[in-house]
């Protein structure tokens, strides 16, 4: 779905010619993932960061495309609304300085941004939510203009018989909305962290994501607030899962999945081409069988929250990696380097156990405490491999960044890497101040203003101090 399409509109000749390029590539994944197709290099890691451009009074600032020409940095891509960009980075692989190499090139990246804005008049904030998104700034008129995001908007509407989507959240202070298109799935940024995988560990790397995602929701929180209500710490996972809903007759496009990968992650690509409707058929005719343009074009309008991607290394053989959604952007770049060592350290500590953690927790449980972290945050029980029920507060601090630390250490990472980005992770569970806590402590010092709430948390990212450390 990066892919800039050539049509909004559609016909049953481009159902059926898509549909017969997905079933004769889906074979042929399968047979790579049957053979010894996959590169063997692994455990390289990357990341995608979405910004909210915002002005002077912390309102969203609707002009991307203004900001990339200002930058013109490929690195900086649109993202789905006007006021919204992305920065990626460089594939760099899990060893030595890992961290801190990350740390320098998003560094460098989000300051070129942060110039561009600052000479356009405006400012660049990573929130999962920004707070002072309104539903009337969600519509076509804020769209960026790429046809992808109007063939999106088009189809999903199509799958619902034109039937407005409907956001309806019960924990907190509650909402219960409804929405005419897809720009709802705008409200929330992400920081997306990649891993590829060794195709041998790939099945058991792609459980532990799961197993982790938990605790990543828990420890790295930021959406506390949407339209002005008190919901969920991470109000971006139940936000983003209904805003691009088809309905009831076919299965969600965003889910934390249906079960644990058994023999192979094939399972899952198996799965799209059987059980997902094509949402949108952009059919490659020059593409070859062999680049797998439609089965990844399909898997690309999937949003599992752990989701397995086929790419291809420098010399052109196919990798197998895995993007972890579960993170929202920001607070602050170290914040978000924080959150890949702890994820990183959790996955390979986890697949280092000599019993496999899927047989020891299972998939409901898994799926049962995401969601539960996502309402609650540190606070949320957990329950663990253990067999008992655990604050996530007290997991996190005691069992699983302690894990991390000593997966990363096994790996060779230098101990003052460990020591500064999982220590970063550390604090902000040691002091309970994640973004969403220090947000909803900010509202309850100062009052329900939310522009205020959004120039001081601008304020406070930039002074690059991680947010544990941040005053009210």
């Amino acid at each position: 779905m990066g892919d800039e399409i050539r049509k909004r509109h559609f016909d049953a000749e481009d159902f059926s010619h898509f549909r017969r390029r997905l079933n004769a590539e889906t074979v042929l994944v399968g047979e790579l993932f049957g053979g010894d197709g996959f590169s063997h290099r692994g455990d390289i890691v990357g990341f995608e960061l979405e910004a909210w451009i915002v002005d002077v009074q912390g309102q969203p600032h609707p002009h991307n495309q203004r900001l990339l020409e200002e930058i013109a940095n490929p690195l900086v891509v649109p993202e789905l609304a006007a006021f919204n960009v992305e920065l990626n980075g460089s594939p760099t692989a899990l060893s030595g300085n890992v961290f801190s190499r990350i740390h320098d090139e998003l560094s460098a990246t989000w300051e070129t941004c942060r110039a561009g804005a600052d000479a356009l008049g405006c400012r660049l904030a990573t929130v999962g939510i920004l707070p002072t998104i309104r539903p009337d700034l969600l519509n076509s008129n804020y769209m960026s203009a790429l046809v992808r995001y109007q063939a999106l908007n088009d189809r999903i509407l199509a799958l619902r018989d034109g039937d407005p989507l409907r956001i309806r959240i019960t924990t907190g202070e509650g909402l219960d909305m409804t929405h005419e298109d897809v720009m709802l799935e705008a409200a929330a940024t992400s920081f997306q962290i990649h891993l590829q995988c060794k195709p041998e560990r790939a099945v058991r790397d792609f459980n532990a994501a799961l197993v982790a995602s938990a605790p990543m929701v828990a420890l790295a929180a930021n959406s506390p607030f949407l339209f002005g209500q008190s919901l969920w710490e991470e109000t971006r996972i139940p936000l983003f899962e209904q805003a691009v809903s088809v309905g009831h007759r076919a299965p969600a496009r965003v889910t934390f999945g249906t079960g644990y990968a058994a023999e192979s992650l094939f399972e899952i690509f198996a799965e799209n081409q059987r059980e997902h409707p094509i949402l949108l058929p952009f059919v490659q005719p020059d593409e070859p069988a062999h680049k797998y343009s439609h089965v990844r074009f399909q898997n690309g309008t999937i949003w599992r929250w752990n989701r397995p991607l086929l790419g291809f290394d420098y010399d052109g053989q196919p990798h197998l990696r895995i993007e972890h959604r579960v993170v929202p952007a920001g607070p602050t770049i170290r914040d978000c380097v924080a959150n890949v060592a702890a994820f990183l350290g959790m996955v390979r500590g986890l697949v280092d156990a000599e019993e496999p953690v899927e047989s020891r927790l299972e998939f409901a449980d898994a799926k049962d405490n995401f969601y539960a972290a996502a309402k609650f945050g540190l606070d949320a029980k957990l329950k663990w491999i253990d067999g008992r029920t655990h604050r996530a507060r007290d997991l996190l601090g005691e069992t699983l960044l302690p894990l991390a630390a000593a997966a990363l250490a096994k790996l060779e990472i230098p101990q003052r890497e460990i020591d500064r980005y999982i220590g970063t992770a550390q604090a902000r569970v040691e002091t309970g101040q994640t973004g969403a806590s220090w947000q909803r402590a900010w509202v309850a010092k100062h009052g329900a203003d939310w522009a205020a709430l959004t120039c001081a948390y601008v304020d406070a990212q930039e002074s690059d101090e991680p947010v544990h450390s941040w005053t009210l």
